[in-house]
C-alpha cells in the first residue's frame, strides 16, 4: 500500500488557506495534521524567512516570508515588521503581489520592490507610494546613505554569445551560438544585469538612471546567484564598490577571476580616479601571500592541461587576486573596505578569505589566515580597530566568530546549528542573523557578544514562523560520531535518528552523499534534502563529512580535486560500515544510498563498487559520464579544475587519467541494485542527458529503475507540486526496497 500517498491526501484535506486565485493572496498556512509524522505537505506548508533588515536606530526589523500554495503551484512573498525583540509583529503586505527586498530609508520609512518597481511605505504599511517608473524592470536596489542617489539593478540585452535573429523573422525560435557562455544555470544568456545610478528627489521620486557599466559587455551582479550584496555605498555617498568579472565567451567560461571596483561619483569621466580596480592595487606588500614569482592560476588563453601553473611577474599593477573577489562592505567610518577573496582562478571552491583594504593607506590585509576554512558572510563592528564578525563552517557547524586587524579569531557561538547572513543591530552592540538546524527551519535571532569577555555570547530567538506546524510534529535526535578512515584519519559523521527512537529496534538506514563536491555537511535545513522528514519517515540517516568538505582544514577540503573516486568514496564506506557494525539499531540488510549533484555522481559510482552493501540507490542531478560532462557543463572552470585536463589530450596527467577511467558509466556492467534517477531538463550545470543515460543503462542491463524527469526544473526543484512529487517518489522508492 502507498502509505506516503495516503498520508499526503489526508494532509491536503485538512489544509487551510490554500484555496487561491490569481487575485487572492497566498498567506500563512494553518495546516492541521492528522499525524505527528512530517509529510511533504507539511514541509511545503511552512513559511520560509528570506531577506531581513534592521532600522537605523535598531528598534525595528523588517523581513520577508515566502508562502507556497501547492494547489496554485506558486509562491507569494510577504513583508513583516516587528520590534527588534520580536514583539508587535505586523504584516505589511496588502495585495496578492510579491513584495520583497525591503530596506530602510529612515527609522519610519521602508523601501521595497513590488512588480519590478521600487516603492516606499511607512513603518505601519500606510502611505504606500511608487518611487521608480521603469516598466517593471527593477531587480534590486540600493539607496545611498544620504538618500540622494539609488542604484537600480536592471537587465540589458546581450548578444555576445548568441546572435540576434533577423528582424524579418520575429517568430524564429532558433539561436545561432557563436561563443561559450551561451547558457548559464537554467537560461540562455541573452540578457545580463547592470547597475544603474539614478538621482532621488526630495519627495523620494527616482529620476532617470545612468548605466554605470555603459557600453561594457559584463555583468554586475554576477550570475547565477549574485544580488545586491555584490555592491556597496561608502558612508559619505561618494563611492560605489561593486563586483564584476570583466570577461566574455571562453574567457568567462574558464575563469572565476572577478574583481572589486571602486566607482567615484565626483571624479571626471575618463579620469583614473573615476574607476579603480582595487584587486590590482597593493599587490607587492608582505601581507599579500600571492605576490610571488609564480602563481597558481588559469591562463585565460588556454583551456586545457597545465593551466593551473603559469608564471606571473611581480610588475606593478599585476592582478594577484585571481579568484573570486566579491561582496564588498565599507566600514562605518568609510576608511576600510572588506570583501571575500579567493586565491586561485578557476577554483570555485577555493577558501573564502576575508580581505580588508585600507583606503587611506592603500594597503590590503588578509585577516582570516588563521581560520583554515571559509568565511561565508561578515559584517563590520567598530572600525576603530577594524573588528569584524563573520560566520564560517568548522567541524560541521556554521558558527559566529570575531576577527580583529591583527588576525586574532575568537569563536562567539558553539551551537549544533548553522547561522546565516549577518548585520549589525542596535548601534553595533548586537548582531541580527538567521539560524537553522536539522530539526528547525530558519528563524531570526539576535546575538549579543559579551563586551566584558566574562560571559557566554547571548543568543535570542525573535521569530517562530512555523511553531504552529512544528508543535504538531515529533522531532528526532542528532548525534555526532567520529570514525577512522581507511588512511587512518579521523572523520566526523552525523547520525540522524527517527522520532520516538527505540535503540532496541533496527531501522532502515540511508547513506547521505553530499554535493558540491565541496559543500559542508553542516546543520543545514533543506526543503528537499530534509533530514527531519527522512527521519520522520522511519529512516536513520548517516551523513559523513568525507574528504572534500570544508570545516576540517584546507588539506582535507582540497584532497578531492583530481580524486573523485578515491579517498572520498572510501570515506563514505568507512562511515556506513562503522554505523552497520557498531550501531545496533542500523539494519545492515536494509541500507540505501542517496545524493544530489556530486552526491548523485557518488551514487552512480557506488552502484558499481558497493559490494552488496546497499539495497537501493537514488541519484538526483548527478554526473554519470565524465567525458560528456566535461563539455556539457556551462562553467568549464569546474571541469578544468576538478578533472585537470580535457579527455581528448593524449598525455593526460595521472589525476585526469584516473578521473576518466573511473567515470561511473564505465562500471555499469557491475550494477546489480535498483536505482531511481532524477533530473531537471533546465539543469545546464549537469545536463539531463546524464540522468537519462544512467536510467537507460540500468534498464538495458535489466536492473529495476525509475526516471523522474522535470522538463521545467533546473539543478533544484522549485515548484510546489514538483516538490511534492519529488518527495513522494523519493520515499515510495525507498519504502519499496527498504521496508
Amino acid at each position: 500500500m502507498n502509505t506516503i500517498r495516503n498520508i499526503a491526501v489526508a494532509a491536503m484535506l485538512t489544509t487551510g488557506c490554500l484555496t487561491t486565485t490569481a487575485q487572492t493572496m497566498i498567506g500563512k498556512n494553518n495546516i492541521q495534521l492528522n499525524s505527528r509524522q512530517m509529510t511533504p505537505e507539511a514541509l511545503w506548508a511552512m513559511g520560509r524567512i528570506g531577506g531581513y533588515a534592521a532600522a537605523p536606530d535598531g528598534k525595528h526589523i523588517v523581513y520577508n516570508v515566502a508562502y507556497y500554495s501547492v494547489q496554485e503551484n506558486k509562491s507569494h512573498h510577504i513583508l513583516y515588521v516587528m520590534d527588534s525583540n520580536g514583539k508587535n509583529q505586523k504584516q505589511l503586505t496588502t495585495t496578492a503581489k510579491n513584495e520583497t527586498d525591503a530596506a530602510w530609508l529612515s527609522n519610519e520609512r521602508i523601501a521595497f520592490i513590488s512588480d519590478g518597481e521600487v516603492w516606499a511605505m511607512n513603518i505601519d504599511g500606510t502611505n504606500r507610494r511608487q518611487l521608480s517608473h521603469t516598466k517593471g524592470e527593477v531587480e534590486g536596489f540600493l539607496f545611498s546613505p544620504n538618500l540622494q542617489y539609488v542604484i537600480l539593478i536592471k537587465s540589458i540585452p546581450y548578444h555576445g554569445s548568441i546572435q540576434q535573429n533577423p528582424s524579418d523573422l520575429p517568430k524564429a525560435t532558433g539561436r545561432l551560438v557563436t561563443d561559450l557562455n551561451y547558457r548559464h544555470w537554467d537560461h540562455y544568456v541573452e540578457t545580463i544585469a547592470h547597475p544603474f545610478l539614478a538621482p532621488v528627489a526630495e519627495d523620494g521620486t527616482i529620476g532617470s538612471e545612468e548605466d554605470i557599466l555603459n557600453g561594457m559587455p559584463y555583468e554586475c551582479p554576477m550570475a547565477p546567484f549574485g544580488g545586491i550584496e555584490q555592491l556597496a555605498w561608502s558612508p559619505d555617498s561618494k563611492h560605489i564598490a561593486y563586483t564584476c568579472r570583466m570577461k566574455e565567451g571562453v574567457a568567462y567560461a574558464i575563469s572565476t577571476d572577478s574583481d572589486i571596483f571602486l566607482y567615484s561619483l565626483d571624479a571626471e569621466k575618463g579620469s583614473k580616479d573615476k574607476l579603480r580596480n582595487l584587486c590590482k592595487e597593493d599587490n607587492n606588500l608582505p601581507n599579500n601571500p600571492f605576490a610571488k614569482d609564480a602563481e597558481k592560476r588559469v591562463d585565460p588563453t588556454k583551456s586545457m592541461k597545465n593551466q593551473r601553473i603559469n608564471a606571473v611577474g611581480k610588475e606593478k599593477g599585476t592582478d594577484f587576486n585571481v579568484g573570486y573577489d566579491q561582496n564588498p562592505k565599507f566600514s562605518p567610518d568609510g576608511r576600510y573596505l572588506a570583501w571575500l577573496s579567493m586565491e586561485r582562478d578557476g577554483y570555485e571552491s577555493d577558501r573564502n578569505r576575508l580581505l580588508v583594504f585600507d583606503l587611506k593607506e592603500g594597503k590590503k590585509k588578509y585577516v582570516t589566515e588563521s581560520f583554515d576554512s571559509n568565511v561565508d558572510d561578515f559584517c563590520w563592528s567598530d572600525s576603530k580597530d577594524a573588528t569584524l564578525y563573520f560566520i564560517g563552517v568548522w567541524h560541521a557547524t556554521e558558527n559566529l566568530y570575531s576577527i580583529n586587524w591583527k588576525g586574532e579569531v575568537k569563536q562567539l557561538t558553539d551551537d549544533w546549528a548553522d547561522f546565516g547572513s549577518l548585520q549589525m543591530l542596535n548601534n553595533g552592540k548586537q548582531i541580527l542573523a538567521e539560524r537553522h538546524d536539522y530539526f528547525h527551519a530558519a528563524d531570526l535571532y539576535v546575538i549579543t557578544p559579551d563586551s566584558k569577555k566574562t560571559e557566554k555570547t547571548k543568543v535570542e530567538q525573535i521569530t517562530n514562523e512555523n511553531k504552529h506546524i512544528f508543535d504538531q510534529l515529533d522531532g528526532g535526535k542528532v548525534q555526532q560520531r567520529w570514525v577512522k578512515t581507511s588512511d587512518g584519519k579521523d572523520m566526523l559523521y552525523w547520525v540522524i535518528l527517527p522520532p520516538n527512537f527505540d535503540e532496541t529496534k533496527q531501522y532502515p538506514t540511508l547513506l547521505f552523499c553530499e554535493g558540491g563536491p565541496q559543500s559542508p555537511v553542516s546543520q543545514f535545513w533543506s526543503y528537499r534534502w530534509n533530514f527531519m522528514i527522512m527521519a520522520s519517515q522511519g529512516y536513520v540517516v548517516i551523513a559523513p563529512n568525507r574528504r572534500g568538505l570544508p570545516g576540517f582544514g584546507s588539506e582535507w577540503n582540497e584532497q578531492i580535486s583530481g580524486d573523485w573516486t578515491g579517498q572520498c568514496m572510501r570515506d563514505y564506506l568507512s562511515a556506513i560500515d562503522d554505523a552497520a557494525e557498531n550501531l545496533p539499531y542500523v539494519d545492515r540488510d536494509r541500507m540505501g544510498a542517496v545524493g544530489a549533484s556530486f552526491g548523485g555522481f557518488s551514487v552512480y559510482y557506488l552502484a558499481g563498487h558497493h559490494e552488496g552493501r546497499f539495497k537501493c540507490f537514488i541519484a538526483h542531478d548527478g554526473a554519470f559520464n565524465l567525458e560528456s560532462m566535461y563539455t556539457d557543463t556551462e562553467e568549464v572552470w569546474f571541469s578544468n579544475w576538478e578533472y585537470e585536463d580535457a579527455y581528448w589530450n593524449k598525455d593526460l596527467s595521472e589525476n585526469a587519467r584516473r578521473t576518466y577511467e573511473n567515470s561511473p558509466h564505465r562500471f555499469v556492467d557491475k550494477w546489480d541494485t535498483p536505482i531511481l534517477c532524477i533530473h531537471g531538463e533546465k539543469d545546464y550545470r549537469i545536463n539531463a542527458n546524464q540522468g537519462m543515460g544512467a536510467f537507460n543503462a540500468a534498464r538495458l542491463r535489466g536492473i529495476e529503475a525509475q526516471l523522474l524527469i522535470f522538463p521545467d526544473e533546473n539543478h533544484w526543484v522549485l515548484k510546489p507540486q514538483n516538490g511534492i512529487l519529488w518527495q513522494r517518489t523519493f520515499f515510495n522508492w525507498l519504502n519499496r526496497w527498504l521496508k
